[in-house]
Formats: C-alpha cells, structure tokens, sequence
C-alpha cells in the first residue's frame, strides 16, 4: 500500500497494530500506565541529570567567556574555533561509541562516559592559551561522545512508541534547564575570582566539572540495562512491556528491513541528518553567543544580570519542551510539530536581528528562536525509530547525531567569523535563522515515515488514535531476542 505523505500507518505513528492485549498502546490499560510511571520515575531523573551535565559542561564555555577570553587573549574567532572543536572529537567517536554501548549495555558505558568526560571538563581549568583552549575542547568531545545518541536508544528500549515523544521531551528537559540554573550559577562562579590563586573562570570549569564524574558512579549503582533485569518492575509490569516492545520491534523489522550498514547511508537517515545539522545549528550558534551578544547588545556590565537574561528563553523553554512532547504524542505528526517551531524561531530570529535601533527587540528575538528550537526536539527525535530497531537504530541514531552536531562546529566558529568581520553579530544571527527556516522545510517535505515495506505483515490501515477495547489479561513473558555476539539488546 502506498500512504501519502500525511496519512500513516499505525505501526509507522508509533501505534501498536496487534489486536490482542499484548498490542495495545500505554494509554489503552492500567497495567500500561502503571509500568509506564515506575519506568519514568526511576529512569528519568538520572538520565535527566546526565544530560543536564552534559550540556552544561559542553557550554559553560559561554559564561566562561565573559572573562577568560580577555584574560587569555582569545580572539572572538578563536573562541568560536575553539567551542565548536568539541564536536570534531564528537564526530569522529560517535557512532563506535554507540556501537560499543549496544554490545556492552548502558549501564557501563554511560558511566565511562561520564566520568572520563567530567575529568576533562574540570581540566578545562588548567588552559593557558589558545591552543591549549582548543586541545580541551577536541578531547571533551571524544570523551563524551556517545552519551546522547546512547540515552536516545536506551530510552526506545524501555518505552513503548506511542509514549517516546513526551519521554524524549522530559529527557531533553536538561537542555533549558541547563541554560536557565546554569547560566546563572555560571555568573555566580566568576564572582570566586582570585578564591585561592584561581580565577572566576577556572572555578566554573572545577564546580561544574566534578559532579559528573560522581554522577558517574551513580550511573553503575543505579541504570538497568533492559527490562528482563528490573526487579523494580512487577512481574506482571516487566512481562507487559517486554512483550510490547518485542511486538513493536518485529513490526518495524518486518516493514522496514534496514541493516547496520545500510543504516550509515540510509537516504532517509542521512536528511533526518541534514535536518538535525540545522536545529542544532540554531541551539549552538545562540547557545554559545547569547551571553556575549546579550552584554554586548544591551550594554550591561554586570555579568550576573547577563547570565539571568541569558537564562530567561531557556527557562520558558521548559514549559514549551513538555507541552510540545505531550502535543506530539496526542496528534502523531512529529514531523509538522518539528517544521512548526522550527519555523517561527528562525524567522523570529533572523527578522528581529535588523532591529539594531531596538535592542530589546533582538533580545525577543533571541528568547523566540530558544524556545522553539528546544520545542523541535521531541518530534524530531520520535522520527528515526519509526523505522530503525536493534543495531541499527544504535547505528542510524548515532549517524543523525553525528552529522548533526557537527554545527556545533560550524554554528559558533561562523557566528564569531561574521561577528569579527562585520563588527556586529547581526548577520550571523540571520544566518542561523535562514539555516533552520531550510531545515524546517526539509523535514516538512520529508514526512512522518517512509513507505512501508511490508515483507512479512502486508499493509495495515490508516492509523487509529487509541483502542477502547479494555484491556485483557497480561500477556505470557517475551523475552527480547539478544543477539549472539553477547549484546544485552535486540540485534
């Protein structure tokens, strides 16, 4: 059956297709709901945490720049060389780094992760100059590489899709919350300057660095690789959702034959790619300059201040990333609800830049790209497992993530080019606002899902929202096919 590029299938929207119990979706029965909420409660939180250190030791950098940069004699264009060096690390690691964590499990490899990356995040304290600046940078990336794309994939192995998009969204709540506790806690920091022979700068760099690596150790205590192994779960909740997701993974499989290795040059994983390259464009490029446009802009000296307005977009952030993930949960068109904030951010964006004569007006303008970049992410990130699973959704996850945050290479290095040719930051801001207008357009024109190929299953009908079929009895125990190299997770 060939579907058009609005209407999908339910297996294709993330709905469950089978017609005994075992297929219903989160919603449609108590057991769901109950496995759902001890699954988010115990799971959640510390990813949550782990995230929030992540983007936060990969951004403190901004704050940090309010001083450092004078104090070191850091060009504009070399700070933005040097905080967009991180993701060159970053992309050459990353998609081993997540093949690793789907043979070995999460639970060891995120806290590798962490603890290898909070050392060289504190180390940042110890950069003397330029090239020392840039070799911290190369080597947070290769340390942390692999924990986003690694929590994405772990989180499609615990919940079922037609619950991942809110999911996402509460994971991806670290990133406003990041900007909006750190920035200021950031300004708080500098204020240490001359505590104990360290500058302001070095003491960011050493109190935002430590806590992940005993965050770290917490990881090992606490994960669970897979649902057979949590006996936090009831018997009956762990049988429920290894059935599910094992109902759901076959489904994908057999409408959506795609390898390892096709999955590195999928045509679809490689614009998902595109796509991600120009949302993360925009949360890079404003992520590491707002401080500095917004003190420059609005000509206010007090550091603090600035960490507060720089804080304030990310802050409303939160409220639009949970209320966008539940939306897109709710209507089952994660690509439409990706274009859309997408959309009025880069517009809001590169229109409100000409504003020069009205500074506050920039800053709006600022505040309206932040917030719809940070609701763009939970549609987006439903996208990719529409049609990948196992290994190869470690491997196509990985690929999007990678090619997309290169911008985080090119986003702060050309905002600080145009800003030191022209003087102003004015052009690099329309240049990001251009660049997610583009990617909004691409994922529209992309869609929710490829055409099924259904080898095993043959075409389903047009998607139904929720069954109000009640719920029968629990479902006999399926247990998740492992694959024979000793992987803990679905081949």
């Amino acid at each position: 059956m060939t579907q058009g590029r609005n209407e999908i299938s339910p297996a294709e929207a993330g709905y469950e297709t089978q017609p005994a119990a075992p297929g219903a979706t989160m919603a449609d029965s108590e057991l769901g709901r109950s496995t759902y909420t001890a699954a988010a409660k115990r799971l959640l939180p510390l990813l949550g945490v782990c995230y929030f250190l992540s983007y936060l030791d990969r951004t403190n950098v901004s704050v940090a720049a309010l001083t450092m940069n004078k104090a070191l004699g850091i060009s504009a264009t070399a700070f933005g060389l040097g905080a967009g060096l991180f993701f060159i690390g970053y992309f050459i690691v990353e998609v081993p780094s997540n093949m690793i964590m789907h043979k070995v499990g999460a639970r060891r490899w995120i806290a590798r992760i962490m603890i290898s990356w909070g050392v060289v995040a504190a180390g940042q304290a110890l950069v003397q100059g330029e090239s020392s600046f840039y070799l911290a940078r190369i080597l947070l990336g290769v340390m942390e590489a692999g924990f986003f794309p690694g929590a994405i994939l772990y989180l499609t192995l615990w919940f079922p899709a037609a619950q991942r998009a809110r999911v996402v969204g509460l994971f991806m709540l670290a990133v406003p919350l990041s900007t909006a506790l750190g920035a200021p806690l950031g300004g708080l920091l500098l204020k240490l300057d001359g505590v104990a022979g360290l500058a302001g700068w070095q003491w960011l760099f050493i109190v935002e660095g430590v806590p992940t690596v005993l965050i770290g150790f917490m990881v090992l205590a606490w994960l669970t690789d897979r649902p057979e192994q949590a006996t936090w779960l009831t018997p009956q909740q762990r049988s429920w959702l290894t059935t599910t997701l094992a109902a759901e993974a076959r489904e994908t499989a057999s409408r959506y034959a795609i390898t390892t290795r096709q999955a590195l040059v999928n045509p679809r994983v490689l614009t998902l790619s595109l796509v991600y390259f120009a949302l993360v464009f925009g949360l890079y490029g404003l992520g590491f300059w707002i401080p500095t446009i917004i003190k420059k802009s609005l000509a206010i000296q007090d550091n603090f201040v600035v960490t507060l307005l720089s804080a304030a977009p990310y802050a409303v952030g939160v409220v639009a990333i949970i209320f966008w993930g539940r939306l897109v949960d709710r209507k089952g068109r994660p690509a439409l609800l990706t274009a859309v904030p997408m959309l009025i951010g880069g517009l809001a964006l590169a229109l409100t830049a000409f504003g020069t004569s009205m500074p506050w007006l920039g800053y709006a303008g600022l505040c309206v790209c932040a917030i719809g970049i940070m609701a763009s992410f939970p549609g987006f990130w439903t996208l990719p497992s529409v049609f990948l699973s196992g290994a190869a959704a470690a491997v196509g996850i990985a690929v999007i993530n990678a090619i997309g945050n290169l911008s985080g290479f090119a986003g702060p290095y050309w905002v600080g080019w145009l800003t030191g040719l022209f003087g102003e930051a004015k052009w690099g801001l329309v240049s990001i606002g251009a660049v997610m207008i583009i990617g909004a357009l691409v994922v529209l024109r992309l869609g929710n899902a490829p055409p099924a190929d259904h080898r095993e299953t043959g075409s389903a009908a047009p998607v139904t929202r929720q069954s109000t079929t009640p719920p029968g009895p629990p479902p006999p125990r399926t247990v998740l096919p492992t694959d024979t190299s000793g992987s803990p997770y679905p081949a």
